[in-house]
């Protein structure tokens, strides 16, 4: 049952006792580095700084405000939650830990999940009690997806799981995954052999290894699964179903559906820190901003922005979506995750020769945020499906081209 829309007077009550929450309770400065997203959480130190941190957030009504009570979350209406966010923002507050769980298998489970699914697992996301992982990567098949070969074989009241799985953030601390198995080979094609799993982690034969990423960080895994016994109850649908489940999914992941849950996975660049260290930058002894080519290209990027963020409200607004009602939500992911690619890019094209320095030395510029930034944009680009592939997805589902040979 949708909550009833709050009147101004309600929201900014809401609003101010946010406001003054994140302003007494944000950590900026923990005494070691931040992550920018889920996707970097390397050491124990940060993940257990994030997890108390979701925790608080959640306890404190400003996370999954909007989700149904019943499972644990504050049964509101949508806009109390983006008045939240609003304020994580403002304070610059950290990442949600629980991205996987809170942005994607939660919104899946509210969706198409059973009544004892619910009840079972979006609680103990919102807490950031349980965390969850993505399996649908596998090493030897890219971005085709429908090719994944990890092997799921029914066997009494269990299913055994042999195969691998890679690029799996926290991967080695999720208590569930959300997985794409075959459990029919012999299905009139690759996609038909597909199911999907709420899939335990914390069982015999299944491993992980970190992978070092060229930032130096552990943010990935690959897990192996040899003879791992699962419940057959982790299933999620019915067999055969695991195709629908993955798109179900990955319009989650790649925004064009949205169940807002609140925060943010991801720490979204602010283009005035750009500006500020455009302001301390110089060129030929003097200020960078006088450039006019320079002075240009941040104007771009300052409209871009603005672009994307108007879509963010227009795509709200039905009458203004008719005549291609999914394109703004099938485009998101990609032109915002390109746009931070190319502007962080761009804030290393004009520190000079410190842009030389990286993480830990004493010449980096802001202690080395902006590499950080720019190597992991690309992570950004690939995870959901590369920026080839949204492309594809743009052109056939919202312009109606027809698909590439």
């Amino acid at each position: 049952m949708m909550a009833e829309k709050p009147s101004a007077a309600e929201l900014k009550e809401f609003g101010d006792a946010a406001d003054a929450w994140f302003k007494e309770n944000t950590v900026r400065d923990p005494g070691f580095m931040l992550p920018l997203t889920f996707m970097e959480v390397s050491t124990d130190q940060q993940f257990d700084f994030l997890r108390d941190w979701q925790r608080k957030v959640y306890e404190a009504g400003y996370l999954g405000a909007s989700w149904p009570k019943e499972y644990g979350g504050g049964g509101l209406h949508s806009e109390y939650q983006r008045v939240a966010t609003r304020a994580m923002k403002k304070y610059d507050a950290p990442i949600m830990l629980n991205a996987i769980g809170n942005g994607w298998a939660g919104p899946l489970i509210l969706d198409l999940g059973t009544e004892d699914q619910k009840q079972k697992y979006i609680k103990g996301m919102l807490s950031a009690e349980d965390i969850w992982c993505q399996g649908f990567s596998e090493p030897e098949h890219g971005s085709d997806l429908g090719n994944a070969q990890l092997k799921a074989v029914r066997d009494g009241d269990d299913y055994v799981l042999n195969g691998s799985k890679i690029w799996t953030s926290l991967g080695d601390r999720a208590k569930y995954m959300i997985l794409l198995a075959r459990t029919d080979f012999d299905a009139p094609n690759k996609y038909a052999g597909l199911s999907f799993f709420l899939n335990p982690m914390k069982v015999e034969g299944i491993t992980t290894t970190r992978i070092k990423k060229l930032t130096g960080e552990y943010g990935f895994v690959q897990c192996f699964f040899t003879d791992a016994r699962v419940p057959a109850d982790s299933l999620f649908g019915e067999e055969g179903e695991g195709w629908k489940m993955a798109m179900k999914t990955l319009e989650y992941e790649r925004g064009a559906k949205v169940k807002p849950v609140g925060g943010y996975f991801v720490k979204e660049l602010d283009v005035m820190q750009i500006v500020e260290l455009a302001k301390n930058s110089t060129r030929g002894g003097k200020p960078l901003l006088d450039d006019p080519v320079m002075r240009d290209k941040m104007t771009q990027f300052m409209i871009d922005i603005q672009a994307l963020n108007l879509n963010n409200t227009r795509r709200r607004m039905p009458q203004l979506m008719q005549d291609r009602p999914m394109g703004l939500p099938l485009m998101n992911k990609l032109a915002r995750t390109d746009l931070i690619q190319r502007l962080t890019e761009f804030s290393l094209e004009f520190q000079g020769s410190k842009a030389g320095y990286y993480v830990g030395d004493d010449n980096a510029v802001d202690d080395g945020y902006w590499h950080r930034s720019y190597l992991n944009s690309f992570s950004s680009t690939i995870g959901g499906g590369t920026s080839q592939i949204q492309r594809n997805i743009v052109g056939e589902h919202a312009l109606g081209l027809p698909k590439t040979r």
